[in-house]
């Protein structure tokens, strides 16, 4: 029968300390287990501290099993065995490691950058999910990790960048299209990390350009979709749009890959806007038109940035990010139908664009 209180598994523990019975290795480590999720006062850290050795000596006698419930509990204790810890954390079985790995606060960030460096992708990937990851960390998981874990800490609110991780980033992203347009779309990415992401060539970006300190020009706004183009692309658009396929993902291809004449178009089927409309609010300056033809076309954020970020012409700054966010978050999607749609009214009454811009424009301000 397993001990009934602290004192009983001590005495147990002092009992086991130099050898015992395979047999009951498993019980014995149950009983450590109760007794420092059991003890939450000031005497924990010296608890741990004398328990640390007799753990070390278990965890190589027990099943991997044992391992996976022992490192659940002492992930989420504030004072851990040191040495257990991290044997935990670097253990060859990823599930043993995990738990330890995703959620205790008493591995320092040396530990897991010491883990990130070492370890396989899956030990990586649940660092990458820690709720707050330092920049020391999340550098060596961005050198030594594969493609999977740098989106992972991308896609991870929770992540903090350093400058030499963000260029270590764009040199990844370099020939790896998901990097980039995931570091695209991660809100608080700095303005000239967008831009030199968004100006590189495909295959031609090295390290040295990635880190150079000049701020790539913004393009230059191209030529709108030629009437053929637009011919061209309308029946695959609203075929789409009638199968329903028509949706964030199809638009967000269409905005990363720079496929003007399916964008344009897509956005004026889904929002209703005439074509003209949508040509002259992707090259305003004041980006409140395009973020409301999103908003009308059940755009989700995410896609509507990716408009934003890779539209011709001047790159958004973080303020204008931002305002553009707070924008969309903030506008119903009633009366940015309604706008685009008085917006084709007025356009088939031969209004003139500005006219139209005029009137969308002075809708929820």
């Amino acid at each position: 029968m397993m001990a009934n209180s602290p004192a009983d598994v001590l005495i147990e523990l002092e009992e086991a300390v130099a050898t015992c019975p395979l047999d009951r290795c498993t019980r014995i480590l149950s009983g450590i287990v109760q007794l420092l999720s059991g003890n939450r006062d000031r005497s924990q850290e010296l608890l741990a501290g004398v328990v640390d050795g007799v753990l070390l000596r278990l965890t190589g006698r027990v099943e991997p099993s044992a391992l996976v419930q022992l490192g659940r509990t002492v992930a989420e204790l504030k004072v851990a065995p040191p040495e257990t810890l991290r044997r935990l954390a670097s253990h060859d079985d990823p599930e043993v490691a995990r738990a330890v790995l995703l959620k205790s606060q008493a591995l320092s960030a040396a530990d897991l950058a010491a883990v990130a460096a070492s370890c396989s992708e899956r030990h990586q990937l649940a660092i990458s999910a820690r709720t707050c990851i330092e920049p020391t960390v999340s550098e060596v998981l961005i050198e030594s990790g594969t493609p999977a874990v740098c989106l992972a800490l991308i896609k991870n609110p929770g992540t903090r960048f350093s400058e030499a991780a963000y260029a270590a980033l764009i040199a990844r992203a370099d020939g790896d299209g998901e990097i980039a347009k995931a570091l695209v779309l991660r809100p608080g990415t700095p303005d000239l990390v967008v831009r030199k992401l968004l100006t590189a060539s495909p295959g031609q970006t090295t390290p040295a350009k990635a880190t150079a300190s000049a701020v790539p020009p913004a393009p230059a706004p191209p030529k709108p979709p030629s009437p053929a183009a637009y011919a061209s692309a309308r029946p695959e658009i609203v075929a789409l749009s009638r199968v329903g396929k028509l949706n964030d993902s199809t638009v967000n291809r269409f905005a990363i890959r720079g496929e003007t004449a399916n964008l344009f178009t897509a956005l004026s089927v889904l929002s209703g806007a005439p074509i003209e409309i949508v040509e002259h609010v992707m090259i305003d300056d004041d980006c409140e038109g395009l973020v409301m033809a999103c908003r009308a076309s059940r755009l989700n954020w995410a896609t509507t940035l990716a408009i934003l970020s890779n539209r011709s012409g001047a790159r958004l700054s973080f303020a204008e990010r931002e305002r553009a966010q707070h924008m969309f978050e903030t506008l119903l999607l009633s009366t940015s139908q309604w706008t685009v749609r008085w917006g084709e009214i007025a356009a088939s009454a031969n209004t003139s664009v500005q006219g139209h811009r005029g009137a969308n424009m002075g809708v929820n301000r």
